[in-house]
């Protein structure tokens, strides 16, 4: 029987990144506008009628790679709103009184440039947009259609959050390496630090808001006191009034308060979730004057679907799992015939990175903050914090763990979670969590400058074996060059044994698989996560090794038309019928030959492409990549390319 692929649906439909964006047309209507992101079809703008919640949807030109809308304005003076995309970060521009021009893509903002992270506009009208990776500033005239591209405005960071005030005062917000405010000179793009430092970026009595207040003037509010911004100077201050409304915020993904808009309507959603996330469609209308009573109206928009970020098997044996921004979790029967939204699980707008079965419930860890969510699926459905909710929010296990990348249970009782770290920090967690006594423990940097990337309860040993990786927090530098072994005693609670087997070229072990006779399969890898935060590419490599006689077996190369493995690589090798492991890369499934590290090919329809600009997602690159690795069950194994859930029946050898 030859390998043959099916389709079992698309389960999640909703959005992220959604901004309300309020003004008036030319002729001084109320004019409301909401930007839209999503992974099949990119991101949208709604035209909302105010009298029916009915949305015309304007999409795009690239749909493919236009994907996101992180940086959006929606300009004061003229009414204009502006977004700056991921992962191409180009400007766009889409104008209320004329929506029949759709959006218009100005460009790139800056060569490097993946997405925006702020937006603001100056008294002459020019537009500052802030990117990602380069913390770089470009300004742009939209009068004659010209960027002027400042580059890194700070060598040491990754992203800038402009904010201009009505006196041509240009500030920034930047992290995530060093917290910290700068002023900008607007003709040089020359800049001066203006914040007190930020000594431990964990602590919340520790802060800096930078905004733009009602006197149209920027004020920096932090730990150590208030400051007014003026031109390159900062001068203390007593008091200063409240954030002016319909200013992109620096210090959220939104703006500093809403518009009110003609008529004294002031719009907003009742059921939209972190940074904009779900399926926001209660839209209410409140009146300035408390005579008019509120109006709700609900939106029509469509969705196209959000890409998968983890499948597994719940107690039930079904398949569940998170779509990637916005977090939903999924339920879907194995022959298809179910595939539903079960909704939010956890206030991490983000995705599950993780999950895992503990008496007869299914957990889930999932971005940000490396929240910990539970669900039953013999219970009712309703979601929420309370001892009785369902999916009930467990919130986070301490103030470092951010990227869950790893999640077990162990017969003991306990959940055993491995994190990447918060953002800009270096050193991830291992966590154990109770859930009969809600207890729990966090051990920062069992090695230093690593986070685990794998975790593989042993029971011929009552060990945790962790693949170690060089991952840091999002916008940070690796600082290490090679990934590691450990394994951790759950007993005594402590570190035993850490290795590299001697292997140069060691990246990152992303993935176990149990081989029999107490011999474990690593899959050793670098996913495009690693690589954007600086590490250098290095070839999928299997290795077979004895973890009690800590002993090397076997190791080889993948073959190189075998392709990088996924965005991630987690959970990319699964036994399958009769023992025998199988693996997957971001474009091909393969058979492991037992007790070697020889492999066969098992199905690959796609060449892997040249490498990409933008290392986000396998699925800007062809139709079948292999974006997410789920279980296998009987002959069939689960998977995803984007937001599509899809099975492989295994040949029989």
């Amino acid at each position: 029987m030859s390998p043959t692929v099916r389709d079992l649906g698309i389960p999640v439909k909703a959005v992220s990144w959604t901004r309300l964006h309020p003004g008036a047309t030319a002729d001084g209507r109320a004019s409301l506008l909401t930007t839209m992101s999503q992974n099949n079809g990119g991101f949208f703008v709604n035209v909302v009628d105010l009298a029916t919640g009915h949305c015309t949807q304007y999409y795009s030109a690239d749909p493919q790679r236009s994907t996101f809308s992180p940086a959006t304005y929606r300009s004061l003076r003229d009414g204009m709103l502006y977004i700056c995309s991921a992962w191409d970060g180009h400007l766009h521009r889409f104008d209320a009184n004329h929506p029949e021009r759709g959006i218009e893509d100005l460009g790139r903002v800056d060569d490097g440039a993946t997405f925006g992270n702020g937006i603001t506009e100056t008294p002459d009208g020019t537009i500052w947009i802030g990117a990602y990776p380069g913390a770089s500033l470009t300004a742009f005239n939209p009068a004659t259609g010209e960027f002027r591209k400042f580059g890194r405005i700070v060598t040491d960071d990754k992203y800038l959050y402009p904010v201009a005030g009505a006196d041509g005062t240009l500030a920034a917000y930047i992290k995530s390496n060093r917290l910290r405010v700068v002023l900008i000179d607007p003709q040089s793009g020359e800049s001066v630090e203006v914040s007190p430092p930020i000594t431990d970026a964990t602590d919340p009595n520790q802060f800096l808001k930078l905004y733009r207040g009602t006197d149209d003037l920027l004020y920096l509010e932090s730990h150590a006191g208030l400051l007014r911004l003026d031109g390159l100077n900062a001068i203390p201050v007593e008091s200063a009034p409240p954030p002016r409304p319909g200013i992109a915020a620096t210090y959220q993904h939104d703006y500093q308060a809403p518009l009110e808009m003609p008529g004294g309507w002031t719009a907003t959603f009742t059921d939209s979730g972190m940074n904009g996330t779900g399926a926001p469609r209660h839209l209410r209308l409140t009146n300035r004057d408390p005579a008019i009573a509120p109006r709700d109206l609900q939106l029509d928009w469509v969705g196209g679907g959000n890409n998968l970020h983890v499948i597994g098997l719940g107690p039930d044996g079904d398949l569940y799992g998170s779509s990637y921004l916005p977090n939903r979790l999924f339920h879907a029967t194995r022959d298809g015939r179910v595939i539903e939204d079960l909704g939010m699980h956890t206030t991490a707008g983000g995705q599950a990175y993780s999950m895992a079965v503990l008496d007869g419930k299914l957990y889930l860890a999932s971005y940000p903050g490396s929240q910990i969510s539970v669900y039953d699926p013999a219970k009712p459905l309703r979601y929420g914090t309370d001892a009785d909710a369902n999916p009930r929010d467990l919130g986070r296990l301490d103030a470092v763990s951010y990227r869950p990348n790893a999640l077990i249970a162990t017969p003991a009782g306990k959940l055993w979670m491995g994190s990447a770290p918060d953002y800009g920090l270096h050193g991830g967690t291992l966590v154990w969590y109770d859930p009969q006594t809600g207890e729990s423990r966090s051990h920062r940097d069992i090695i230093p400058d690593m986070s685990p990337a794998a975790l593989l309860y042993l029971p011929e040993l009552d060990k945790i074996l962790i693949g170690m990786s060089i991952e840091v927090g999002t916008g940070a530098t690796v600082g290490r060059e090679h990934g590691a072994f450990a394994l951790w005693d759950p007993v005594t609670d402590e570190l035993v044994w850490t290795d590299d087997f001697g292997l140069d070229d060691l990246a990152d072990p992303v993935a176990f698989a149990p081989a029999g006779n107490g011999l474990v399969y690593a899959l050793l890898g670098r996913g495009d996560q690693i690589l954007s935060a600086g590490a250098k590419p290095i070839r999928p490599r299997l290795v077979l090794f004895d973890p009690a006689a800590r002993q090397l077996i076997a190791e080889s190369w993948l073959p190189e038309d075998f392709g990088p493995i996924p965005w991630h690589g987690h959970f990319a090798l699964q036994v399958g019928p009769e023992g025998v492991v199988y693996g997957a890369t971001g474009y091909c499934f393969y058979r492991i030959k037992p007790g070697t590290c020889d492999v066969e090919r098992i199905w690959q329809n796609d060449a892997p492409p040249p490498p990409r600009e933008d290392p986000v997602w396998l699925t800007h690159s062809t139709p079948d990549a292999i974006d997410v690795v789920g279980p296998i069950v009987d002959r069939e194994w689960f998977f995803a390319t984007g937001w599509r859930l899809r099975a492989l029946t295994l040949p029989r050898f």
